[in-house]
């Protein structure tokens, strides 16, 4: 005899009513008000302060034949005015657009006709009213690379020899490893977790490392953890909705490879940026270092792009889609980092890649769990995350 299926009632929504609204934002107004209060009487405390407090940031130095600009942000509490510049030692006549007064958080361009010299270093010091200095210092003098279409092409050749070829070469491997037992399988989907997790530390130190050179108010380190934090739970929710909608065992292994090129290609987008940068600045024979330290890391990419998918038969037009999206955002971080550096775009960029690829390594660790629950290979797993691990360090010698 057949169970009768009753209908569940469905439970409406219930909205808010007036009143709810009130108890809402009735506390709201009287801490406004509290707020108020205190900022007009002080609690009975003298809130002005006995010395200025003025932050300034030099966010960029451009250098053209016969000029020197410098890009600088009032990070302070309050406006600041720019009083003079002093290059090398001489006081310099100086030009500052919009005005010379800065209000909070706002940007402005110290402009100084001055010959300067290719490849010489120079001292620059900026004086507000309040004979508060800031210095910022040209390691070695060279004309900052204009959007031009040689330089345009030359920073996308950076970006190709850094993420794309080298990633592509790492794929050709794939018809050779899919003649591996599943062990081996197992081995180099591990060595994927472990190059991941290296990749994630990696780039998580990077994001921290430039968070230092963000304005104080715009809280580099606060932006690190929105960045890595969202973009985890975000990738971590289109992947469980995947999961949900019905797909095939070998969609899903798809599905998390291009999960791990999409990662990689974050923090790929990051390395173009140091390179970009590098260059930007001058700094011609650390770019040219980075270039080929990158190249010798990034085979060892497409390896982990392509362990998921080795007991199936994607085409060749996946492949290539796999290898572009892990290797052509090292194009754009060129581009960015060379025309037009900045440390927030930076921070923004690095914590997006680290969030990625932890979530990645995430769902690595489950299909490991998966596949490893009839015949447990604990010591295959860590060897094969150690061994990843391992290997970016290795290669990582030729960069650091």
């Amino acid at each position: 005899m057949s169970e009768q299926i009753i209908p569940q009632p469905k439970v409406k929504a219930k909205s808010i009513t007036l009143s709810t609204a009130v108890l809402l934002i009735l506390p709201l107004i009287v801490l406004g008000g509290v707020i108020a209060l205190f900022l007009s009487t002080g609690g009975g405390l003298k809130l002005t302060s006995p010395i200025p407090v003025e932050a300034l940031t030099v966010e960029r130095t451009i250098l053209k034949p016969g000029s020197v600009d410098l890009i600088i942000r009032n990070a302070g509490p309050e406006d600041l005015t720019i009083a003079q510049v002093v290059i090398n030692d001489a006081v310099w006549p100086m030009t500052v657009s919009p005005a010379q007064t800065i209000p909070r958080l706002r940007s402005a361009t110290v402009h100084l006709d001055y010959p300067w010299a290719e490849g010489e270093a120079y001292g620059i010091t900026i004086f507000t009213t309040n004979a508060i200095a800031f210095a910022a210092d040209i390691p070695a003098a060279v004309a900052t690379p204009q959007p031009t279409g040689r330089t345009f092409w030359s920073f996308t050749l950076i970006g190709l020899y850094v993420g794309v070829i080298p990633i592509y070469l790492g794929l050709f491997w794939f018809p050779a490893l899919r003649q591996l037992g599943r062990r081996w399988m197992t081995f180099l989907l591990a060595i994927t977790a472990g190059l991941l997790v290296f990749l994630g530390i990696d780039t998580l130190t990077e994001a921290l490392e430039q968070a230092q050179l963000v304005p104080g108010p715009i809280q580099g380190i606060g932006l690190v953890g929105i960045g890595a934090v969202a973009t985890f739970f975000l990738l971590d929710a289109i992947s469980k909705r995947r999961t949900t909608i019905g797909k095939s065992e070998a969609s899903q292994r798809l599905s998390l490879a291009y999960m791990i090129a999409t990662g990689i290609g974050l923090h790929n987008l990051g390395e173009g940026l140091a390179i970009g940068a590098a260059f930007n600045v001058g700094e011609i024979s650390l770019g040219a270092f980075l270039v080929v330290g990158f190249i010798l890391q990034n085979i060892t990419e497409g390896l982990g792009i392509i362990a998921p998918v080795l007991r199936d038969r994607p085409g060749i037009r996946q492949l290539a889609l796999m290898g572009l999206v892990g290797g052509g955002p090292a194009i754009l971080g060129a581009w960015i980092g060379g025309f037009v550096p900045s440390a927030t775009l930076a921070v923004v960029f690095l914590a997006v890649g680290t969030g990625a690829v932890f979530e990645v390594v995430y769902e690595i660790a489950k299909l490991l769990h998966k596949d490893t629950t009839r015949e447990p290979m604990p010591l295959t797993v860590f060897s094969g995350i150690v061994a990843g691990m391992m290997l970016l360090w290795v290669t990582g010698l030729m960069i650091k």
